[in-house]
């Protein structure tokens, strides 16, 4: 699982585009809201409007630290919304090497190498603190511009990245028209992180009115669904068509979303970019087969801050610079969704298996080359397995047959494993950890009477020298708009921009990315992807079993977990509540 370290980066370190960007505070983004008046700013394009740094719920800080969110205070002067939010609480030093691989995997050469890190190096990010719950709203729908036919819009909610650990909703390549201009309203959201959106303890529990603690990240995204619902109308936004969508990271907080009854009701389709929960199963006490529990994680926290039977009002006097210093990897692994009875009466897995879950119509997906940029870092090609090395055909099959008993020979054979361990193993890791648990859900979704559209991402950068192939998050600017020009951009990648920003708003308008001019997207039906490629000589387009063999074989570790994790799960603390509270 120490995955985790590198996957939770995403692309949150290579924010250059948009740096440039000219906004002005103008009377048509002065409007009326629930909240109290707003003053937005004008962007480069006229008659698209930014709205930053909007609170949707109170501050998190002293005695609201690790507790649901509070709804966020009116107000009667004007909210000036032109500096975004504080990023939440996180730590700022993580990239390690993989900044270099994924500046240097472009094939751009020394001196443009050069340029980037410089730029990088010399960025400022948005203050750190406790205080960050708050969201941005994009939109050219604003009800004061007097248009002929001022119907609401279709929103559309992003979730970032980063493992639940790092990422920010102000990170440049999520701040673009793009979207806008097809009429869409674009919401980007922060939410509480690592130790403060994820750390479960006793003591905490003690204070909540529902007996459980963490899962904090998952309730600030449902608070920003209910300001959503209640706001979003004041913005030109449809409150009743709403699609949740995120990468990474982004896409587990889309199926814990999915699977949180808290959720229900909140969000109407959901669009998931290399990502499912499916295969955390943490529990709050006990055993979460492979995943450390909650209480557990909670308690190792207060040990390092020398808190052995600490009261919650003594962990939450912990200064919040302390609390982030002695987090460890190992630490980071337990702040993740997990089973508490009341915001996950099941895990994202067996809800999706058993039908307990908010059933939208899903487009998910994932990249040719995920492991690209990770396995580098952590060489171990399967989630379930902590100590897989390089050997011959035998020793890989016996450990293996660990986790994959029925499979293990073959999976060595289909990644040529024994004779080429990086290659195959990197290409396996990738399809465990993204492939086989998007294919998962999908298939789940539609096993449980709803649409799921799959897409394959296999578009590599246009130099001739890249190693990346199509890396983690490397979709994020085609959906976006928000391409880097200095890494390069072919004409196959401007027509493939258009075609991936098109089937995204019409899903969102519709729940079906099809519409004119477009390739046929087939619902999945076991075997349908929508092949989306650029740079590679293959032309984007219907294809049938991608990576079947290959996914199935690994499906069998998924659903053995599972199947265990059913088993030793604990009874739910309390019932679980029907539909979202108000």
């Amino acid at each position: 699982m120490s995955v985790l370290k590198s996957t939770i980066m995403g692309i949150a370190i290579l924010g250059l585009a948009a740096c440039g960007s000219k906004e002005k505070i103008v009377p048509q983004a002065l409007i009326n809201t629930p909240q109290g008046p707003v003053q937005g700013v004008s962007t480069d394009d006229d008659g698209i409007y930014n709205f930053k740094g909007l609170p949707f719920a109170a501050p998190p800080i002293d005695d609201l630290r690790w507790r649901a969110p509070k709804p966020a205070e009116s107000w009667q002067d004007t909210y000036v919304a032109d500096i975004f939010g504080n990023r939440c609480m996180q730590p700022s030093d993580v990239e390690g090497g993989f900044f270099s691989r994924l500046i240097e995997g472009h094939g751009l050469g020394g001196f443009k190498n050069f340029l980037i890190k410089r730029a990088v190096a010399a960025q400022k990010p948005s203050p750190m603190s406790e205080d960050c719950l708050y969201l941005n709203v994009r939109t050219s729908n604003l009800p004061n511009e007097d248009k002929a036919a001022n119907s609401p819009q279709p929103v559309m909610v992003w979730i970032h990245g980063g493992g639940h650990q790092f990422g920010s909703s102000d990170f440049n390549y999520y701040q673009n028209n793009a979207l806008v201009k097809k009429d869409v309203v674009l919401v980007t959201i922060n939410y509480r992180l690592g130790a403060m959106g994820y750390m479960a303890h006793p003591e905490l529990s003690k204070t909540d009115p529902n007996g459980v603690s963490g899962n904090y990240g998952t309730l600030d995204q449902i608070a920003a669904l209910k300001w959503v619902r209640d706001n979003i109308s004041a913005y030109g936004g449809d409150p009743d068509n709403v699609t949740i969508f995120g990468e990474s990271a982004g896409a587990w907080s889309v199926t814990e979303m999915m699977a949180s009854p808290l959720a229900a009701g909140l969000f109407h389709k959901a669009i998931g970019q290399s990502g499912a929960s499916s295969y955390h199963m943490s529990q709050m006490e006990g055993e979460g087969v492979g995943w450390p529990s909650g209480y557990q994680t909670g308690l190792k926290v207060a040990s390092a801050l020398g808190l052995e039977t600490p009261s919650a009002e003594q962990l939450r006097a912990v200064p919040a610079e302390k609390l982030q210093s002695i987090i460890t990897e190992e630490m980071s692994e337990g702040f993740h969704h997990v089973r508490d009875g009341y915001v996950f009466p099941e895990n994202v897995g067996l809800a999706f298996s058993k039908g307990a879950y908010n059933k939208v119509p899903m487009l998910f997906g994932y990249n040719s080359d995920e492991g690209t940029l990770f396995f580098p870092d952590d060489p171990q090609p399967t989630v379930w397995l902590p100590d897989v090395k390089p050997s011959d055909k035998a020793g890989l099959t016996a450990k293996l047959s660990e986790a994959f008993p029925n499979n293990a020979a073959r999976i060595v054979d289909l990644y040529d494993l024994d004779s080429n361990f990086t290659e195959g193993g990197t290409q396996m890791m990738g399809d465990e950890i993204f492939g086989v648990n998007i294919r998962y859900v999908a298939q789940q979704n539609e096993a449980h009477g709803e649409d799921s559209f799959l897409y394959f991402f296999s578009r590599i950068p246009p130099s001739k020298k890249q190693t990346l192939g199509a890396f983690h998050a490397a979709e994020i600017p085609f959906v976006f708009g928000s391409h880097e020009p200095i890494l390069g951009l072919s004409d196959d990648d401007k027509a493939l921009t258009e075609l991936m920003q098109n089937y995204w708003v019409n899903f969102a308008k519709s729940g079906n990315p099809n519409g004119e001019g477009l390739a046929n997207w087939p619902r999945h039906q076991g075997q349908n992807w929508l092949h989306l490629s650029a740079n590679t000589g293959l032309e984007s387009g219907l294809e049938s079993l991608i990576r079947q063999e290959k996914l199935d074989a690994l499906q069998e570790g998924l659903m053995i977990k599972l199947k265990a994790l059913e088993s030793a799960q604990n009874t739910p603390q309390i019932a679980a509540p029907t539909a979202a509270p108000n």
